[in-house]
Formats: C-alpha cells, sequence, structure tokens
C-alpha cells in the first residue's frame, strides 16, 4: 500500500514538472473573424511573452451578435468545437477573447497556477451573473471569492475540453455563456469533466463588475495588474462587458509597454518612416481646417500651417468658416499662398452650412478620394509649434493619432484620459503625469479634440458611415470619438515631443481694428510672440541694453507687428486731441505741455497697458535702478502723433514721473527723417536711428530736458 501511494504521488508530481515547466505544451487558442486594434494589441502582448497562437474563424463573417450588450457568441463554441478535433489530446489548450484582452505574464506561470488548482478545466470567474439571474442558487458557494462562470476565457486539457463542447448544437448568436454556465451549474458534469472556477482571480481577471479590486503594480521594470482584493497577480486581463476602455488604459502598461525605468517599449514598434521618400512618394493628406468661432491670432495660425515641413503639393485643404470676421485672413491666405497646395476647398459664411455638415464633408473629400491616406483635422485655435508635426504623427503608423496640446499653464488638453459614467470627462490616474511630462509616450485614450490624423483606411472600412460628428445629444467631437470607439478604433495621443498649445477663445472682443492687441490676459504667450521683440529675452544676457547718456536706457521692445498695429488701431479710432492745453481727459483738465494724442482709456486699453508694464517694463527698470521695486501704476498712458504741419516738436520739460518709457513706434527713413539741426544731437550722435521696436527708459527727473525731436 505505501508503495501504490508513493507511485500516485510520483505521478502526480511528474505531471505537474512537464506541465509547468514545458510551455510548449499549452496552445493559446482564440476567435477573431477580422484583425482589429484589439486583436493587434493581443497578438503584440502574446508575443511578448512567447505564447502560440492559433485563430480560429479567420474571414468568417460575424453571427454571434453585440454581446456586450446582449447574450451572444456561440459562434466561438462551434468553431471551437470543430477546432478541438485536429489538436493533440496531451495539450493544455487556453480559450480566449482577444479582441479585449491583454496577457500580463507568461506560459510558464499560467501553467503552474493551473496545475495547482488541481482541475482539469478552469474559467475565469465574475462577480456578476449573466446572462440568466435565475440562475444565481445553482451556482456552487466558496469561503471566498467569485461565484459566477465568465466564459470569456478558460484553460483545461483537450479531451475534457471535447467532452465539454461535445453537446452544443446551438445557433451563432445564441449564449456562450450561457451554455457553459449550465454544464458548470449541473453538478455531474462539473464532476465529470472537472471543472472549477479561477474565483480568486490568479490566472484571469474579469473587469466587469471589479474595476475596483485592480491597480497597477510597478516594480523591477515590470508591470502588472495586481488584485488588492485577492492579493493575486493574473496573468490574464480581460475588459468585458463595458469596460473597453479600463483595458485600454491598463494595456499602456502591460506587458512592459511603459516603466519607470525603460518609459515606453513599443512606441518605436511598427513605425512608417519619411525619412529618404522623394516628395512625389509622401503620402496624400487633406488637411481639415475648421473656423467655428471668433478666434484670436487666425493669421498667425496661416503662417504655421505654411511652414509645416512637409511637401504642400501632397497637401490638400478643406476649410470650413463660420465666421465673417476672419474671411479677411482666409482670402489673403489663399490669395498669397492657395496655389502652393494640390487643391483646396473653402466652404464660407454665406453657405451657412452647420458644424456637423462640414466635419462629415471634411472626410468625404479624403474619402472619396482613391490618393488620399490620411484627413488631419485642425481647429483653428491649435497653435502647433513644431514644424514636423504632421510627419511625426504619420510616421507613428496609429489608426488615430493626436499630438498633446496644452493650454498655457493649466491642465486643460485636447484629450481625456478617462470618461465618466455619462460618457464626459473623467480624470484618469495618470492624467497629470502625462500632461506634465513625467510619463512620456504614445497613450490609448478614449477621446481626442482640436487637432487629430485619422488614415483613410478607416474611413473606407471602420469609420465609413458618413455622418461621424452625430451621436444623439454629443457635440460633435464627442460624437466622433464615441463612433469610433464603438468601432473598436484605438485613438492615441503622443506626447514624445512638444507639440504646441490651443488658444483660449474665452472673452475675446471683436470690436477693435486688431482685436489680438487685447489678448495679453487671455493667451499672454500668444500675444508675447506675437507683439514683442525677438530679442526682449535676451536683453540681460546679452547686454542689448544701450546708454546713451547717463540714466537713460535703449533696448528693443515691440516688434514691427506690434508698433504697427498699435499705430494702425490709433489711426482707426482717430479721435486725436487737439494739442492744447485744456484737456478734460485728465485730472484738472488743463496740460502743461500738450501734444496731439490718444489716451489708452479712449480704446479701452488701460488695463492691457498696465499689464505690459508690470510683466516686460518694471524687470527692466528694477534692473537698471538696483534697489527700485515698482507695480507700474501709471495714470497716463497715450500715443502721441507729431506731424511737420501739425505739432514737429514737443517743448522741453520735465516729466512729473519716477520713471518714463518711450516707444518708437515708426522707423527711421520709412515713416519720418530726422532733423539734423536738432540740439541733442551731440548727446546722442549718430544712434538717433529710432528703429520701429526701440524702447526708451529714463527717470523723471533726468538731469536734461525732455523733448520731441523734429521730424520733417
Amino acid at each position: 500500500l505505501s508503495m501504490v501511494g508513493t507511485d500516485c504521488l510520483l505521478q502526480v508530481l511528474c505531471d505537474f514538472t512537464l506541465h509547468t515547466h514545458y510551455t510548449g505544451n499549452l496552445l493559446v487558442v482564440t476567435v477573431a473573424t477580422k484583425e482589429t486594434d484589439g486583436f493587434r494589441r493581443f497578438m503584440r502582448s502574446a508575443r511578448h511573452f512567447n505564447y502560440t497562437i492559433k485563430v480560429l474563424g479567420r474571414g468568417e463573417p460575424w453571427k454571434g451578435g453585440d454581446y456586450m450588450t446582449e447574450p451572444g457568441g456561440g459562434q466561438k463554441v462551434r468553431l471551437l468545437k470543430a477546432g478541438l478535433q485536429e489538436m493533440e489530446e496531451d495539450k493544455v489548450v487556453l480559450f480566449i477573447d482577444s479582441y479585449d484582452v491583454v496577457f500580463a505574464s507568461g506560459p510558464k506561470e499560467l501553467l503552474k497556477k493551473f496545475q495547482q488548482t488541481r482541475h482539469k478545466v478552469v474559467f475565469s470567474a465574475e462577480t456578476l451573473i449573466w446572462p440568466d439571474r435565475h440562475l444565481e442558487d445553482k451556482h456552487p458557494h466558496f469561503r471566498e471569492g467569485k461565484r459566477f462562470l465568465g466564459s470569456g476565457g478558460f484553460i483545461g486539457y483537450v479531451p475534457n475540453l471535447k467532452e465539454m463542447v461535445a453537446d452544443w448544437t446551438g445557433e451563432d448568436s445564441d449564449s456562450d455563456q450561457l451554455f457553459f454556465t449550465k454544464i458548470y451549474i449541473n453538478p455531474e458534469k462539473r464532476k465529470s469533466i472537472n471543472i472549477t472556477l479561477d474565483n480568486r482571480c490568479r490566472m484571469f481577471h474579469n473587469l466587469h463588475g471589479s474595476l475596483d479590486e485592480v491597480v497597477l503594480k510597478f516594480e523591477d521594470g515590470q508591470v502588472r495588474a495586481r488584485n488588492v482584493l485577492y492579493d493575486t497577480l493574473p496573468v490574464v486581463i480581460h475588459g468585458n462587458g463595458p469596460t473597453k476602455l479600463q483595458i485600454n488604459y491598463l494595456s499602456n502598461y502591460i506587458p512592459t509597454v511603459w516603466t519607470f525605468e525603460t518609459g515606453c517599449s513599443v512606441c518605436l514598434e511598427d513605425l512608417r518612416p519619411l525619412s529618404g521618400l522623394k516628395e512625389s512618394e509622401y503620402p496624400l493628406v487633406v488637411i481639415g481646417i475648421f473656423i467655428q468661432q471668433p478666434t484670436p491670432f487666425v493669421s498667425v495660425f496661416f503662417e504655421t500651417l505654411l511652414k509645416l515641413e512637409y511637401p504642400k503639393n501632397r497637401l490638400k485643404l478643406f476649410i470650413y468658416n463660420q465666421e465673417q470676421h476672419h474671411e479677411v485672413a482666409v482670402s489673403s491666405f489663399l490669395k498669397d499662398h492657395g496655389k502652393e497646395y494640390q487643391d483646396v476647398k473653402v466652404i464660407g459664411p454665406e453657405e451657412n452650412m452647420d458644424r456637423v455638415a462640414s466635419r462629415n464633408l471634411g472626410l468625404d473629400m479624403c474619402r472619396q478620394d482613391k490618393d488620399c491616406e490620411y484627413f488631419f483635422s485642425m481647429d483653428i485655435e491649435v497653435v502647433l509649434k513644431n514644424k514636423d508635426t504632421l510627419k511625426i504623427l504619420i510616421e507613428q503608423n496609429e489608426p488615430i493619432i493626436a499630438p498633446m496640446i496644452t493650454r498655457e499653464g493649466r491642465l486643460w488638453t485636447n484629450f481625456w484620459g478617462a470618461l465618466s459614467a455619462d460618457g464626459y470627462y473623467a480624470r484618469s490616474e495618470d492624467y497629470v503625469d502625462i500632461v506634465q511630462g513625467r510619463r512620456v509616450g504614445v497613450w490609448n485614450v478614449p477621446y481626442l479634440t482640436k487637432v487629430y490624423l485619422v488614415k483613410a483606411s478607416l474611413l473606407h472600412e471602420e469609420l465609413s458611415n458618413n455622418d461621424l460628428f452625430s451621436s444623439g445629444t454629443l457635440d460633435l467631437d464627442m460624437a466622433f470619438c464615441h463612433n469610433a470607439r464603438n468601432k473598436g478604433v484605438f485613438m492615441y495621443v503622443t506626447n514624445m515631443h512638444t507639440f504646441g498649445r490651443m488658444l483660449s477663445t474665452e472673452n475675446y472682443q471683436m470690436s477693435h481694428l486688431h482685436n489680438d492687441l487685447w489678448q495679453i490676459f487671455e493667451n499672454p504667450k500668444d500675444w508675447e510672440e506675437r507683439y514683442i521683440h525677438e530679442n526682449y529675452t535676451k536683453i540681460m544676457r546679452d547686454k542689448l541694453i544701450e546708454t546713451p547718456c547717463p540714466d537713460v536706457y535703449w533696448f528693443p521692445l515691440f516688434s514691427d507687428i506690434g508698433c504697427d498695429h498699435i499705430v494702425q488701431e490709433m489711426e482707426n479710432f482717430g479721435q486725436w486731441s487737439g494739442g492744447r492745453n485744456t484737456d478734460t481727459r485728465i485730472q484738472g483738465g488743463y496740460e502743461n505741455v500738450p501734444t496731439i494724442d490718444i489716451h489708452m482709456t479712449q480704446i479701452n486699453y488701460e488695463k492691457e497697458w498696465q499689464k505690459l508694464l508690470l510683466d516686460y517694463i518694471a524687470p527692466i527698470t528694477e534692473t537698471m535702478y538696483p534697489g527700485y521695486y515698482t507695480k507700474c501704476i501709471s495714470y497716463l498712458n497715450f500715443v502721441v502723433r507729431y506731424k511737420p504741419d501739425e505739432q514737429p516738436l514737443l517743448t522741453p520739460h520735465h516729466d512729473a514721473s519716477t520713471f518714463t518709457i518711450n516707444v518708437a513706434l515708426n522707423s527711421k527713413e520709412i515713416d519720418y527723417e530726422v532733423n539734423e539741426q536738432i540740439p541733442l544731437k551731440p548727446l546722442f550722435e549718430d544712434r538717433v536711428q529710432v528703429f520701429c521696436p526701440l524702447s526708451c527708459l529714463f527717470s523723471g527727473n533726468v538731469c536734461w530736458n525732455q523733448g520731441a525731436l523734429s521730424f520733417s
């Protein structure tokens, strides 16, 4: 008896060793009637761990129903039943879904955990019963763990699996889960086939109903999904039912897709390199430009578009402009540069096309062109600073991909890391780290907006519907993403490069000639790039401040465009003062040294000018006058006009100020000539080249009298 017992024990140990270490005995079987983004992700994770995969049903039409919402999946059982007939009897088969599954570990660990159950067939387990709740009481009870069978993943020996599916005679649209559940709750069949559940999620984790049990575990350059309820590390992660977004999130990290040690390990896989191509070989791209609201810096947008490093003869433009206010900018761009592009289609405000129709029409321009390979959608408020953006996105070779752009100084971006239960914004755990660049990679996300690239092949297949921007009450971007998600199309955002930002369109005024001048508060970075001289930031580093005489400093302040816009804004306002001593605009009504001018208050630019003084003049003042600090509170800010036949010069005087800032708004030999007989010439010598951006700063009690130069 002792020897017989020993023989039995040795036999068990031998079987255990065989199947634990001989991973070639494991075959992963899945059903995939078509190759989707989810299937490609599944295969990548399988290759990572060297699983052997057998795919059933390739090329067949799917007749198993939409079992995300309704019972279905019988087609999988039919295919498995037929497939098992061709498999060797000693094989261990893992039958698993593929569109919403990733592997977190390899076959050795899976086989070991399977053998430790001491059963012949092990099903994944679920918290929720589906599809027939009336069967709840018939399920066996466990002291710990999940009670209900999940058909999306199970593992077993071929003979036992054959026995399990032998009685299948159902339709392809019948429920596979109900079929297997009825076998499991039948005590005789359960015992005969030797079935159990992985009730503590050691091998399988089904996310539906148990999302709060899963956290990412980063350790030693590896990433696993940890079940915190049972303290287990499942091998297979399944985003069953309505948890597709959650499996997408986890698959940004699993299996070892992104770690703190290595960063992104897959971001350089399956690229489409463009380097070395002739211009004529570049993919044809339709760029859709959408102007749907009054927006600042529209002319800058078109300047940026021109700078994209991409052959213009391989670009077609679709421009939708809903705003009459921006017609001048659009027309000017097309007049000067429209012929550089292969084709241009414009939908103007006079056509009264709604926003949804315009988006669909833009996609159609690419869809109907057999040569079009990509559609690049850009909203007018996008500021692309990276000239290689389009090439980078194409080379990344994803179905839909966006460059991450942010609202300057804020966590507001063009993507969402998660969705709330009602389909709106929710912050994912990694959102802030991605936005702030602590995690860099290419991220599968549920929502994109403002700027993104779409493969044209999608527009002929999964996204062939010509009304992609409509879905119930959702706005157009949410509708587009909703429709893409429902078709199983993955959307990505990349922060592997710095791409740019997006403008705020809030509080945009349209009552001025140059409305962008008023954007110093709402879009300060863009305002600075447009209106502040390019050398301003180099003033201290490169010693660009000149000192023509004691306590007088020259330095660059405005760009040429900044000077021109201020002058044009004043000329457009046109209400110049009479240059008399009586002046009702100032306190007391008397001006000691009158000029012909317009006050900033008259054009409602006082707050903006004070902001400019504080941000750009105060730092210079405090540097040049050590120990002096200022809030730059100025009660009199104005633009003066000098004309030979009007007011050619200014009476010498002392300014009643702590310091004065004078800005030359026009240019010598272009807008005026300098009178060579002026008394200040010995002081300034030939430096009286008052170029447009030059600023002059001096103390209010400077030892020589302030006076204006004489113009002719």
